[in-house]
Order: structure tokens, then C-alpha cells, then sequence
């Protein structure tokens, strides 16, 4: 019973884990799923507004467009204004104070600002205007003489159009003068200032509205808007960045979406109108829920994590054990053991891992001791390898190097002093071939026997071969150096090297293998090896005409003619290579 019951205390800690994790997930994706649709619907509520906002600021225009045409209209068929002007000399003080009279009684009720009317002859000159700036001097009159132009050439009785006057936006509108109809004795110019109702459509729609001038015309700028100085810089500083960019940026911190409007002006490049709307402000309302969901879901997780917690403490102790052993473990370190005396699973998965790491230990004491006994690339091929009889033909690079005269030496000098001279010879030796990529295939006393291309495949095998032997013979020269100087003698060495197709494989017998390459190939270089004690050859290394042609480049070699080598019954091209001749860096592998 009392079994049953630890069964039971462990499931239902399992399963109130689980369910406290299952329930974080579900708040954090309902609380992620709330802000983005939060911010999706936001988004597109300011999208909206703005396309709202953009079709309100051309209806605004267009109302202004209208109302100025048909007071244009009502002025072109004054006949006050006509006995004015077709007097001669021509009243111009008259005029302007005619003009001024009418532009009073004309003021939009939303705002405080006039329009501009300006009287032209048929010429496109001024005649009298209401501007007291002198927004309508030099080259401002240009708007409008297009105008006229205009109209007379397609017979139109009103044009309109947007232009700069006095640095600000302008919609200015052109009628003609009838002195009666159909003659034209002049045109009305009436000119308002666009950027004036930015306020009220700001009020209106929530908008924040900028009009700007166009890069081209030299430099963006700012003519008017509804955003602070701060903010209004950097939205000429982003837009002269990025104006390819302009949905969303920031502007003094803050996120704002915006819409970028074209205006086309009269024979001026085009200017343009930013409509925004805050990201923040719009997302106000909804943050605040969030935040009202956020704080709900927190109190009841930690609810939750509490009572979980105080089931599962005995559970994540021992897990956290068994983590910390498997770091150890990945670190190659199998000698710590967990001691954790339960009787559930996590107490089996403690006995199951204690005996997993001994086998690993013992695995890699193998590995060591194996790796020591050969080279280290056979022995992954052995311990890969399901160890069957046999082999695979390849073609390798193989290369011998003997000891001149160690017998004898070896009888002058105690033994313990030759082995450590010999190891002390044979592990650089050993160094170098393995760093240019070769397998100590065996040591035959004084002698070494190293593969390239076996049991791993290489690239430029032979190359890397007679390098690894140049490097050797350099190896050997400061070696002697040095046993001069402890008054040891000096070592001397030869070195055959022969490629061919040979057979490598494990060789032997069911109950004992070696890894190792046979054939004909083989033997040539040991023969190879063997001639470098002639002195009619007098070179320390000779390769065979196969490795010299394997090699790409081919080093310069010097011919030493054709032998007939023992064991073979045609003769062979040999070569002499420099022993101490340029060579690559060593290869890495």
C-alpha cells in the first residue's frame, strides 16, 4: 500500500509539473496572441485614419479650390471692377482698395487667415494686389502667369493649381476678367495658404500633419506642422535617410506610422504632405488591458509554480544531479558516481548512469592504450570497423625511414641511453609525418614504415609525403645539433618512397590483427630505402618515377637511371630528391 502510494504522490507530482507548465505556455501564447492582435488592429486602425485623414485634407482642398473659383467668378463679372479697369490711366490705389474690400468679406469661418487677390493685365503683370508682404513680387508672379497662359490656350474660364508664395504653400485659383463677355480685359489671381488648416484636421482626425518640401528642390525641409521642433527634425532626418522608408519610424523615441502624400505644384517639383498618427497613443487603450491581463495571468502562474514546486522539490534535486554528472560526462570526465539511494525511476536512471560512465571509462582507457600501440587513425578504424579479415585495394604513398649504422652505435652505448636516444629520434620523426598528414603504419626497430592515404583518404598524397620528408631531414640536422653538444654521436637516416595500388586491411588472424598494407608496391620501397646506403647515389632520399609523377607539381628531381630492385623483374626509374629542398608548410589534417 505504502508502494502504491509513492507511486501515486510521484505521478501526481509529474502531472502538476506538466500541468503548471502547460498553463504557462497557454497564458504567455494568449498574452503574446492579445499584443500582436493589439498591435495588428492598431496598425490598421491608423492606416485607416491615415487614408481617412489624406481623403479629408484633399476634400478640405477641394472645398477651397471651389469657394475660391466662385468668388474668382463672381469678381470677373463685377461691374465696378470693370469700370476700374478699363479707365484709363488705370487707379491702382482704386483697385487694391477694391480688392482688399472684397477679401474682407470672404474669411473662412474656421480660421483667421485672408486669401490674396491679385489683379492682372493680359500680359500676366500686376496690376494691384492685396498682399501686404509682398508675397506676389518678382518671381512668384510665375505661378500665375501659367495659369493665364493655360487658360488661353485651351479657352478655359477658371484653372487652379498648388505653388510656393512667399516660402508657403499656396492653392491658387485664376479667372478671367469680362469687360463685357466674351472680351477679357484681365485675370483675378486668388492665392490661400493650404498649410493654415493643419490644426483642424489635426483636431478633427487625431492626425498629426506636416507639409514638407520636395529633396530635390535642395534639401528637405520643413514648412509646416502640428509635431514638436524635436520631432519634426528627426523626420526630416529620417526621411532624408530612408526615403524609400516611410510606414513606420521613430521620432523622439516614439513609433509612428505615417503616410506620405504627393502634391504636385505648378512647374515646381512636387512637394509633400506626412499625415502620422502615434503608435503609443493608439495602442494606449489596449496596453492597458494587457497590463490588467498580464498581472492576472502572473498571480495565477505563481499560484501554480508554488504549489508545483513544493510537490516537485524532491523531483528536480536528484535531476539536477544527474545534470551536473552529465556535464562531467561530456567533458570526458567518467570518474564521479551518483550516489542517489532511491528506489523509483530517478534512482534506476542513477544505477543505469554509474554504469554507463564506467563503460565509457573503460572505453576510453581502450581507445588510449590503443591509440599508443598504433597511430591514432587506425586505431578509429579499428574500433569502427566490425574487425573482419580482409581489405580494400587503394592507392597509397609509402614511405621508409632507416637509421644508418644504429647496430653498430647501438653496441657502444648502454642500452637505456640507445632506447631513449632511439625514442627520443623516433618521436619527432614521428610528429612531423603525422602533421603532414601520414599513419605510422609500424616501427621495425630503428626503422619507420608510414602510410599516406591509408586507411584515410588524402589529397596529394605523394606531395605530402616527400615534404614530410624534407621536414625530417631538417628535423634531423637540429637534432644532431643538439646531441653534438651532449657529446652523443650524430645520426644519420635514408628514406625510400614509392606510390602504388597496394591492399590495406586488417591482416592476421581471427584472434589477433594488425592494420596494415601489403603488395608488391610496398616492398619497392623498402628496396628504395635500402639503395640510399650506396654512395654512388649519394642522396639520403630516392622516390620512384610513380611518386614523382604523382606529385603536382613535380619537384625537380635529379634521374639516377634504372635499377633492377630486388624481388622485381623489370627494372625501375629512381630519383634523387634535396633532403633539405624547399617544401610547403606542413599540412594540416
Amino acid at each position: 500500500m505504502a508502494r502504491r502510494l509513492f507511486r501515486f504522490r510521484r505521478f501526481s507530482t509529474q502531472l502538476l509539473l506538466l500541468l503548471a507548465g502547460l498553463f504557462a505556455i497557454v497564458q504567455a501564447s494568449v498574452y503574446l496572441l492579445v499584443t500582436r492582435a493589439n498591435e495588428a488592429n492598431a496598425r490598421e486602425h491608423i492606416a485607416q485614419n491615415l487614408r481617412g485623414g489624406a481623403e479629408n485634407f484633399r476634400l478640405n482642398l477641394t472645398n477651397r479650390i471651389e469657394y475660391l473659383t466662385g468668388f474668382a467668378m463672381v469678381l470677373s463679372n463685377d461691374y465696378a471692377m470693370r469700370s476700374v479697369i478699363i479707365k484709363e490711366p488705370i487707379d491702382r490705389e482704386t483697385l487694391r482698395s477694391t480688392l482688399v474690400s472684397y477679401t474682407e468679406r470672404m474669411q473662412f469661418n474656421e480660421d483667421s487667415v485672408l486669401p490674396i487677390i491679385a489683379l492682372f493685365d493680359l500680359d500676366g503683370e500686376i496690376l494691384a494686389d492685396t498682399s501686404a508682404n509682398r508675397e506676389l513680387a518678382g518671381a512668384n508672379v510665375a505661378p500665375f502667369r501659367h495659369l493665364i497662359a493655360k487658360s488661353t490656350g485651351q479657352d478655359l474660364e477658371q484653372s487652379s493649381g498648388y505653388c510656393y508664395l512667399g516660402g508657403k504653400l499656396h492653392v491658387v485659383v485664376l479667372a478671367p476678367l469680362y469687360a463685357p463677355r466674351p472680351n477679357i480685359a484681365g485675370w483675378f489671381g486668388l492665392a490661400y495658404p493650404i498649410d493654415s488648416f493643419a490644426q483642424a484636421i489635426k483636431q478633427t482626425s487625431k492626425l498629426d500633419v506636416t507639409f514638407l518640401t520636395n529633396p530635390a528642390t535642395g534639401g528637405l525641409r520643413v514648412l509646416s506642422t502640428t509635431l514638436d521642433t524635436g520631432m519634426a527634425e528627426d523626420l526630416v532626418r529620417h526621411l532624408n535617410a530612408h526615403p524609400d522608408r516611410t510606414e513606420e519610424l521613430s521620432l523622439a523615441g516614439e513609433p509612428y506610422v505615417t503616410l506620405l502624400e504627393p502634391l504636385e505644384l505648378i512647374e515646381e517639383a512636387p512637394a509633400s504632405i506626412a499625415l502620422q498618427r502615434s503608435l503609443a497613443a493608439e495602442l494606449a487603450p489596449a496596453r492597458e488591458l494587457e497590463r490588467v491581463v498580464l498581472y492576472i495571468s502572473l498571480a495565477a502562474l505563481l499560484a501554480a509554480t508554488g504549489v508545483a514546486f513544493a510537490i516537485a522539490r524532491g523531483v528536480s534535486r536528484p535531476m539536477q544531479q544527474l545534470a551536473r554528472h552529465t556535464k562531467l560526462v561530456a567533458e570526458g570526465d567518467y570518474t564521479q558516481h551518483i550516489d542517489l539511494p532511491r528506489a523509483d525511476e530517478l534512482g534506476q536512471l542513477a544505477t543505469a548512469f554509474n554504469q554507463m560512465t564506467d563503460g565509457l571509462a573503460e572505453r576510453d582507457k581502450v581507445r588510449n592504450l590503443l591509440g599508443k600501440v598504433v597511430s591514432p587513425e587506425i586505431a578509429t578504424q579499428l574500433l569502427q570497423s566490425d574487425l573482419k579479415l580482409g581489405g580494400e585495394e587503394r592507392e597509397v604513398t609509402i614511405l621508409f625511414c632507416d637509421l644508418r649504422n644504429f647496430t653498430g652505435m647501438s653496441e657502444r652505448m648502454p642500452p637505456t641511453e640507445m632506447l631513449a636516444l632511439l625514442n627520443r629520434y623516433l618521436d619527432r620523426m614521428s610528429s612531423i609525418i603525422e602533421r603532414h598528414g601520414g599513419v605510422i603504419d609500424k616501427y621495425i626497430g630503428d626503422a619507420i614504415m608510414a602510410l599516406f592515404g591509408a586507411p584515410i583518404a588524402i589529397p596529394e598524397a605523394a606531395n605530402r609525403a616527400v615534404s614530410a620528408a624534407r621536414e625530417m631531414a631538417r628535423a634531423l640536422d637540429l637534432l644532431n645539433r643538439e646531441l653534438v653538444a651532449e657529446g652523443k654521436p650524430a645520426l644519420a637516416f635514408g628514406i625510400g618512397i614509392n606510390t602504388a595500388r597496394v591492399v590495406a586491411g586488417n591482416m592476421g588472424s581471427k584472434n589477433r590483427l594488425n592494420y596494415t598494407v601489403i603488395g608488391d608496391g610496398v616492398n619497392l620501397a623498402s628496396r628504395l630505402e635500402g639503395l640510399t646506403k650506396d654512395p654512388a647515389y649519394a642522396s639520403p632520399v630516392i622516390v620512384s618515377e610513380a611518386t614523382l609523377n604523382a606529385m603536382q607539381p613535380p619537384p625537380a628531381a635529379r634521374e639516377l637511371g634504372e635499377v633492377l630492385v630486388k624481388g622485381k623483374a623489370t627494372p625501375v626509374k629512381i630519383f634523387a630528391l634535396s633532403a633539405k629542398g624547399e617544401t610547403r608548410a606542413p599540412y594540416t589534417v
